[in-house]
């Protein structure tokens, strides 16, 4: 009989490594991250004590080869871990993802053996918090307007002045990958450095008045004539090819991620419904609900068999940009609409953070916009299927 919450038996697809991934994760969030998600969510705090224990899971950089602190995960175990990790909250999801597709992907892909070195197996064993700079208060959508300069110094270093905003990690970071515009260079390349967060000149503040994404630290960055030797600079990355391909990364972790809120609302639409009663039956024995739990199955459906497709494609070295922006947009969208249901069809209960839907539909409004909002994902696409660019 299919299951509620994988109705096209994908689960049957999952290689016996990657289904053991994932239940050692949904374990992990079922003991240490539901009990409290609601609290954390309310108070705006992020669970920094469940940090090493994530590390000892291997959230941090599980594709990674294994002399950097890797397990050398394939692409679905990877995606399966950002599943249950959202389930549990996407502000959970979003700590793993930034460690390990922005920050620790940059300096893997772009940077020096020396760098890989320095940072990876520290960051792999949750001993070091990476962020990753590129969005700014006036540059989000379109990263290539940033003011942030990089200048070099006499001694033949870099001096970086400028601002990030919307900085997932940023407050507890002991690194930041910062991207900047330089000068001295042809056409002002964007390059990327790697920056202790102690550096003379950088500073940080938390963004409190968010009514999304509590749980997670989100920050802004300042750098004031912030003075990195030439051995920060990421060598491989010049433009911005260097910063979207760390985006593809994590925006392939979203489209897994979203699945685990979504599953996560439809279970307790389903265990809410089966036993609330009203007029001497339970509700999930009207058509009207009936017809709203199989729409978020239908949607659940859809969104699991296309993560698992991005997975393989992954795997072979086959993935589009495009493809992982087409996912990105849909599956945002569909677990914001999944979450938005269920807060409905657990009416006044619904409101509060007894129950998950309404921090998860909250949470999704985030994850709708970030990392590329669903119109900026439809004009990626459109270019790519028309080749006319509509930007």
């Amino acid at each position: 009989m299919p299951k509620p919450g994988d109705y096209y038996d994908v689960e049957a697809l999952y290689l016996p490594e990657e289904r053991q991934v994932r239940d050692v994760v949904r374990r992990f969030v079922a003991d240490r991250v539901l009990p409290n998600a609601g609290r954390w969510w309310q108070e705006g705090t992020f669970p920094m004590e469940l940090v090493p224990e994530m590390a000892r899971l291997g959230c941090f950089g599980p594709t990674l080869p294994e002399q950097y602190g890797g397990a050398e995960l394939s692409p679905v175990a990877y995606g399966l871990m950002m599943q249950e990790l959202e389930y549990g909250d996407s502000g959970l999801r979003s700590f793993a993802s930034v460690q390990s597709s922005l920050a620790m992907y940059a300096i893997y892909r772009w940077g020096s053996e020396e760098q890989r070195r320095q940072w990876l197996p520290r960051m792999a064993a949750g001993e070091v918090i990476g962020c990753f700079g590129l969005t700014e208060p006036d540059a989000g959508s379109d990263p290539g307007g940033m003011q942030t300069r990089a200048v070099r110094t006499a001694e033949g270093g870099w001096r970086i002045t400028g601002a990030k905003r919307w900085i997932t990690n940023g407050s507890v970071a002991q690194v930041a990958v910062v991207w900047a515009k330089t000068s001295g260079e042809p056409a002002d390349a964007i390059r990327g450095f790697v920056v202790p967060t102690d550096a003379p000149g950088f500073s940080t503040a938390m963004i409190k008045t968010k009514a999304s994404m509590r749980m997670s630290v989100t920050s802004e960055l300042f750098l004031d004539q912030v003075e990195v030797p030439e051995a920060a600079r990421l060598p491989g990355a010049r433009g911005l090819s260097g910063p979207l391909s760390c985006l593809t990364q994590a925006r392939y972790g979203i489209a897994w991620g979203t699945i685990g809120a979504a599953r996560a609302c439809l279970d307790e639409a389903l265990a809410y419904t089966g036993t609330r009663m009203a007029f001497g039956r339970p509700i999930a024995a009207t058509q009207l609900v009936q017809e709203r739990l199989v729409g978020m199955v239908s949607r659940l459906g859809a969104m699991q068999l296309t993560a698992h497709r991005l997975g393989q494609l992954h795997q072979v070295g086959a993935l589009s940009h495009q493809q992982v922006s087409l996912a990105k947009r849909d599956h945002a969208r569909a677990a914001l609409d999944i979450a938005r249901e269920a807060r409905e069809l657990l009416g006044g209960n619904g409101i509060t953070t007894d129950y998950g839907p309404m921090r998860h539909a909250a949470n999704l409004e985030t994850v709708d916009t970030y990392e590329g909002t669903y119109e900026v994902h439809t004009l990626a696409v459109g270019r790519d299927i028309t080749g006319h660019n509509a930007f």
